[in-house]
């Protein structure tokens, strides 16, 4: 997992966004990675690029609600990891057969939870707390699929 990529994501959440902005803007750019890698179908480097940082963000959802901070409702927890599973085995599939059109799903996967995200800003957090402060406030705290 490239310590750069973790660091740029750990940076953003410091910003002024809250953390479904910050969790929404990760999907687009996975979205965005893997919709560009569909277009350079015989560039294997960039399909391989996308689709491990879509497995990155992915998998920093699933240590994320595994933690025991993490306040989501069971069923919620339960529906997300069955999702990323999900997830996990396209992308395997994805980098077995590198079919542009297995990124299909990926991407309306991705885009769909971001505008979600971006649907609700008054909803808490996935670790319950209340959306963030105004920009320069304090920050609520950062959870999955918040």
């Amino acid at each position: 997992m490239p310590k750069h990529e973790v660091g740029a994501y750990q940076r953003t959440q410091k910003t002024n966004m809250s953390p479904r902005e910050v969790e929404a803007m990760a999907f687009l750019k996975a979205a965005s990675l893997l919709e560009d890698a569909k277009g350079k179908a015989g560039s294997l480097e960039e399909f391989s690029k996308a689709l491990r940082f879509n497995h990155l963000l992915w998998t920093i959802i699933q240590a994320d609600i595994t933690e025991p901070e993490n306040q989501l409702p069971p069923e919620i927890k339960a529906n997300v990891m069955s999702l990323s599973i999900f997830v996990d085995k396209q992308t395997n599939k994805a980098l077995r057969t590198n079919t542009p059109a297995d990124l299909d799903v990926l991407i309306n996967i991705n885009r769909n939870l971001a505008a979600g995200l971006r649907e609700n800003p008054d909803a808490p957090t996935a670790d319950g707390a209340p959306p963030a402060a105004a920009p320069g406030g304090p920050q609520a705290g950062g959870g999955t699929l918040a």
